[in-house]
């Protein structure tokens, strides 16, 4: 089995979600990552997402659509939501050209900074071939491709260990250089990658290490 790794952004207003221009938009609002997302057989889509901040606000937001037919939300600072809403275009054909190509998409699936999502997607080259052909006769999302290669699950549960957070710092403080002998970047550079501060980053990534390195040993 091999991987695709993907950047999707859409360029319709909108974005993949009904509100997501509302949600990327809002200060208070942070979407951290989807764990589940599913064309259901009525046509809507049920989505189980990871957000922080303004909990409030969050509501407020979801609640003033009409795309949405029900939300509910678990936690306080940090929760998870299930929301089922209407897709508009680009979420169905997403989704729907997932199904037809016959490849697993592996969650959770972060919200980078500029509301684009970094997808990793797992079958076979064919499947990859056609779903790259399909994305191309679409002027709604942009289809960038990242990484491939052959998927090894050893390797897949160090991230799985990680919060959607914790995997976008260290992506990007993989391809700022911070890791690289001699070291090529600052917590500074990584913190202007993901446009948080740096004493956050130097926060997120000792807990990284934590995490990874208990999960070697474990």
């Amino acid at each position: 089995m091999r991987y695709l790794t993907v950047r999707l952004a859409p360029t319709e207003v909108a974005g993949f979600h009904p509100l997501g221009k509302r949600l990327t938009d809002e200060p208070s609002v942070q979407r951290d990552a989807i764990h589940h997302v599913e064309l259901l057989d009525d046509g809507t889509v049920l989505t189980l997402a990871e957000g922080s901040g303004d909990r409030e606000r969050y509501e407020e937001i979801m609640s003033s659509s009409s795309f949405v037919h029900e939300y509910m939300l678990s936690g306080d600072d940090r929760w998870m939501a299930v929301s089922r809403f209407d897709p508009n275009e680009v979420v169905r054909q997403v989704l729907e050209w997932q199904q037809e190509a016959d490849v697993v998409v592996e969650t959770p699936i972060p919200f980078l900074a500029d509301g684009s999502q970094r997808v990793t997607l797992l079958g076979d080259q064919a499947s990859f071939r056609e779903l790259y052909q399909q994305s191309m006769s679409t002027e709604s999302f942009t289809f960038e491709i990242e990484e491939t290669g052959e998927y090894n699950p050893a390797t897949a549960r160090f991230m799985r260990v990680l919060t959607a957070r914790q995997q976008e710092v260290l992506t990007a403080a993989i391809d700022v250089g911070y890791y690289k002998a001699p070291r090529e970047a600052t917590h500074e550079d990584v913190a202007d990658a993901v446009g948080l501060a740096p004493s956050t980053v130097g926060d997120h990534l000792r807990k990284i290490e934590q995490r990874v390195f208990e999960t070697i040993i474990r």
